[in-house]
């Protein structure tokens, strides 16, 4: 946006998406701007002002907002994974999201409605990605920190199959509606780390 909010105006903005998040979830792709007024109680020009470019820029918006519902639904395990237990409940965190959101993906349907070769609809998968994978890049750091795995451990390599293995289970959900595949991504990858540990007995 081209002028600065004031604190009032980020709040006004931010109810905005998190309404058209609502409405969009509900609606899919038959949701319109008027729904979304309605929802939100804000006049036309009201969210112009606030989404000057229109549907596309508020639909960016609200996909950088399931971007990061993305992450948070999977906290606070995904902040914290020091040990094997916290890991096996990242896992089942991660599991029950996708359980509860089933062969539908909010995100990329809006991502696809704004056109997925678009930059910015680029630049929504791309930063969420980037987020994922240093979560768990620096969960495995903290195995290597506690002598759980290897000083030598290939850390980048291994957070970033271990993301690939997720984002293979979850395309295979939005086709199939089965989480099995999910759930072998995340054992089988888990199961590698854990083979790696020293101090395994």
């Amino acid at each position: 946006m081209a002028h600065v909010l004031t604190p009032k105006g980020q709040a006004t903005r931010r109810r905005i998406v998190a309404g058209a998040a609502e409405v969009l979830r509900e609606a899919g792709i038959t949701a319109t701007l008027d729904d979304i007024r309605e929802r939100t109680r804000t006049s036309k020009s009201q969210l112009f002002h606030y989404f000057p470019e229109g549907r596309d820029q508020l639909l960016l918006a609200v996909a950088h907002f399931e971007a990061d519902r993305v992450l948070d639904d999977q906290q606070p395990h995904l902040g914290h994974l020091d040990d094997w237990d916290a890991w096996d409940r990242w896992r089942d965190s991660v599991v029950a999201r996708y359980r509860e959101q089933g062969d539908t993906c909010p995100l990329g349907s809006l991502l696809r409605q704004v056109g997925t070769a678009s930059p910015g609809a680029q630049a929504v998968v791309v930063e969420l990605m980037r987020r994922w994978q240093e979560h768990i890049a620096e969960g495995i750091r903290a195995l290597v920190r506690t002598g759980r795995l290897p000083d030598a451990f290939e850390v980048d390599t291994a957070s970033a199959a271990l993301l690939a293995g997720i984002q293979g289970g979850v395309a295979l959900l939005l086709a199939t509606g089965r989480l099995t595949h999910l759930e072998a991504a995340l054992d089988w990858g888990i199961a590698q780390l854990r083979a790696a540990d020293p101090t395994a007995v």
